[in-house]
């Protein structure tokens, strides 16, 4: 919302410079985004009065002028104007003066006459886009005056960013309200009595019920001027609210809508047929548009229509059929209320942006069209003349909303700011805001005015009173709670952990969107249908994801584009699954790896990383919660993963996600010059940690044996691992498998696994028999459940 501060203080006139209203204004939560002077500096620009015009004698398009410029002789300016006339005051730039641009005035010959100034336009006066002439003053301000004070150019526009909440005040009433009850000065409004009718004529209203229009007012006015314009001063205010002038009655609408915040329409009343109608359109009805755009139209849209179909789109913009221009002498002036539902999202809907669906999708105050119709008569019968027929209001009182009283509670008030603020003060601020204020046990009842629909809650009052008091007056205290000690646990491994872990071994977090692509996520997690968006952002962000890889296996080509060979990603997020026709938010940590298994350098040949990279990786991270040895690999399939390299992750018997090579298919749909492996692992069984257990330190020398099998190559060794430290017993400290061979002296099918066992007693030496007892148990247990032979 653009507006003039000397607009604003007609209404209000705090004791605040320029600098401090602003200020205050954003104190108010009505920010202000910025402020620029409305004029450049026009030192030496003064109103001339021009006394005599008469032709040029050398040149047919131009006129010498006799211009009054307050001084003690009038001066002779050569003008180029057509509508120069003699009686008329003009901007006048005396001899030395600088225009915007860089335009010096001085005295000079125009084809053999001096001209001592110049006659300016407004655009050379940088205070419009465009200009027919030079600038008609009227005759108020008399010759000489600086053209600053005649036209009030030292003034600044103020552009407030106003939070969707606030509709009220897209207005400068709104804005004086608030800014007069929070400093306690009087506003003073303008005069708005109603007009007496002077002839009978009005145009038949019929509102649709439950369409979305529950209010409809209307007025015709006969008669008017079609060459009257806008004057200067109404043109000034258009033009430092951030609008054009068009016409004295599209001005005058756009001007009521600034003042008070109604938005309303002007129609060429000889245009319009048999009544009007408030509905919804019909499918496959069009209506060209003001801007000239033809727009189809659907029973979404509400419109204004009479007997020849749709005749403008309601709080949005007018149809070009019934729009008034050169010729109107008739005019039907429209301030009606929309429903906000009816209007949102609508005009986005056709590439339109305007400022009456600005107004009307945040809110509009239902219950005073009569007095916009009012003001905008008196202001354009002033300007335009005519003759005035009857107020007409047409309402459906059971869709027009009413203000619900809200309580406010003076303890929670106090304990929600901070502060205790006398009650008085409070009611004063909240009836200063035109808010109906009772006395309740424990505080107050509040009764919002029309136009504040968005009281709807307590602590809407809260803040209103925040507002209204300052928060800058709030004094900033020291928080006052009960502290309570945090509680450690050694049953379960900090997310943090794990994921310092990940970073220690050279994997970077990453943080990708919750929504992805419905095409990769069937890819990647094929099964029931996941979690549609009802308003996604783009095709691309459609679905919740059932897995995290989509995003990792995104951020993966990203990285890949940009030259980085050698990748490591890994995020903790939640992914969204289909469970009993819901949808279970499940924490997972997932991970993709890409490249080299180190970095190049000159002491390690160069090779690409495997499955068991990773899967050293996964290893690490269940070595935290000291059960390491409950976690398992099983080789399985998955639909998204290449069959032979994945594996399946359990622990204790339950399945706990995925480790694998990307399906070369998925490889090709994805475009990744090659395949890179991915892991996905719940986080609660993930972090679940067995406590630790005290153990002496022995003081006797550990043994070890070494001891290398023949089995099936099928055979699992993580399998023989497991059952040698069964067998072995309490003795055992340690298992390494150092040697797996198949080949040379070794039977087809089959495979050499070599392990050494560690043995050790806490309160004793062991014997050669000891010794001789645990690996019999061994390789006795090897045998029976692996059908293993020693290798010689």
């Amino acid at each position: 919302m653009k507006f003039s501060e000397a607009w604003l203080r007609e209404w209000v006139d705090p004791d605040l410079d320029s600098a401090a209203l602003t200020h205050r204004l954003t104190m108010l939560g009505l920010e202000v985004d910025g402020t620029e002077s409305v004029a450049p500096a026009l030192d030496g620009v003064v109103v001339g009065k021009v006394l005599d015009v008469s032709r040029h004698p050398n040149a047919d398009r131009l006129s010498v002028c006799s211009v009054d410029v307050g001084g003690d002789e009038p001066l002779s300016i050569v003008c180029g104007a057509a509508n120069v006339q003699a009686g008329e005051s003009y901007p006048a730039a005396l001899n030395g003066a600088v225009l915007p641009g860089g335009l010096r005035i001085k005295r000079s010959k125009l084809r053999g006459v001096v001209s001592e100034g110049m006659l300016c336009s407004g655009v050379e006066l940088g205070i419009a886009d465009t200009a027919a002439g030079i600038l008609p003053l009227g005759d108020e301000a008399p010759p000489g005056m600086p053209i600053t004070a005649a036209l009030d150019l030292d003034d600044r526009m103020i552009d407030v960013d106003l939070t969707p909440n606030r509709a009220d005040c897209f207005s400068i009433l709104g804005i004086a309200r608030d800014l007069a009850a929070s400093e306690r000065v009087g506003i003073q409004l303008p005069d708005i009595s109603p007009v007496t009718p002077v002839v009978t004529t009005a145009f038949p209203v019929d509102l649709t019920a439950s369409a979305g229009c529950a209010r409809f007012c209307g007025r015709v006015i006969e008669g008017i001027d079609p060459q009257a314009h806008t004057p200067l001063w109404m043109r000034e205010r258009l033009r430092r609210s951030g609008l054009r002038s068009i016409s004295p009655v599209v001005d005058v609408t756009n001007f009521v809508m600034l003042e008070l915040g109604q938005p309303m329409h002007g129609y060429d009343f000889a245009k319009l047929a048999e009544q009007i109608v408030t509905r919804r359109a019909r499918s496959g009805e069009t209506l060209v548009l003001l801007d000239g755009q033809t727009v189809t139209l659907d029973p979404e849209v509400l419109v204004i229509a009479d007997a020849s179909g749709p005749i403008a789109m309601a709080g949005i913009m007018g149809g070009d059929g019934t729009a008034v221009d050169e010729r109107t002498t008739s005019v039907l002036l429209e301030s009606a209320w929309f429903e906000r539902n009816a209007i949102a999202g609508r005009a986005r809907r056709f590439g339109l942006h305007t400022d009456a669906s600005v107004r009307f999708e945040r809110g509009v105050d239902p219950c005073h069209q009569a007095r916009a119709i009012e003001r905008a008569t008196a202001l354009l019968m002033a300007i335009a003349g005519g003759q005035p027929g009857p107020l007409q209001e047409v309402s459906l009182d059971d869709e027009i909303p009413v203000p619900v009283a809200v309580g406010l509670r003076r303890q929670r008030l106090a304990a929600v700011l901070g502060i205790e603020i006398e009650p008085e003060r409070v009611r004063n601020l909240l009836e200063g805001l035109d808010l109906i204020v009772e006395a309740a046990p424990d505080g107050w009842l509040v009764t919002p005015p029309s136009a504040r629909f968005d009281i709807e809650i307590e602590a809407d009052l809260i803040e209103e009173v925040a507002r209204l008091y300052g928060y800058d007056r709030i004094p900033a205290l020291p928080g006052i709670m009960t502290a309570t000690l945090g509680r450690m646990t050694e049953s379960a491994v900090p997310l943090a952990r794990l994921r310092a872990t990940l970073v220690a071994r050279e994997y970077q977090e990453a943080i990708t969107y919750s929504f992805v692509d419905r095409n990769v996520d069937a890819a990647l997690s094929p099964g029931a249908d996941a979690l549609a968006l009802s308003n996604p952002i783009s095709s691309e962000l459609a679905v919740m994801r059932r897995s995290l890889w989509p995003g990792l296996l995104g951020a993966l080509r990203r990285n890949l584009s940009r030259q980085h060979g050698r990748v490591r990603l890994f995020e903790s997020g939640v992914r969204f699954i289909p469970e009993n026709n819901d949808y279970k938010e499940e924490n997972v940590i997932s991970g993709v790896a890409y490249g080299a298994a180190a970095p190049e350098q000159w002491g390690v040949p160069t090779r690409s990383a495997d499955l068991f990279d990773i899967k050293a990786d996964l290893e690490a991270l269940f070595a935290l919660t000291g059960a390491g040895d409950e976690f398992a690999f099983v080789a399985d399939e998955h639909p998204a993963l290449r069959p032979g390299r994945t594996a399946r992750v359990r622990r204790g018997g339950n399945d706990i996600g995925w480790l694998g090579e990307l399906h070369p298919a998925r490889v090709r749909e994805l475009d990744l010059p090659g395949a890179p492996l991915l892991f996905e692992l719940a986080c609660d069984p993930v972090v679940a940690a067995r406590p630790a257990t005290y153990g002496a330190i022995s003081r006797f020398p550990a043994v070890r044996r070494d001891l290398a099998v023949v089995v099936a190559d099928n055979v699992p060794v993580v399998a023989i691992d497991r059952a040698a430290r069964d067998a072995a017993g309490a003795k055992l400290q340690d298992v390494v498998i150092f040697d797996i061979y198949a080949g040379k002296n070794i039977e087809s099918g089959s495979k050499s696994v070599a392990l050494g066992l560690i043995l050790q007693e806490t309160s004793r030496t062991l014997t050669e028999a000891d010794v001789d007892e645990i690996m019999h148990a061994v390789t006795d247990r090897l045998g029976r459940e692996f059908n293993a032979t020693i290798r010689e």
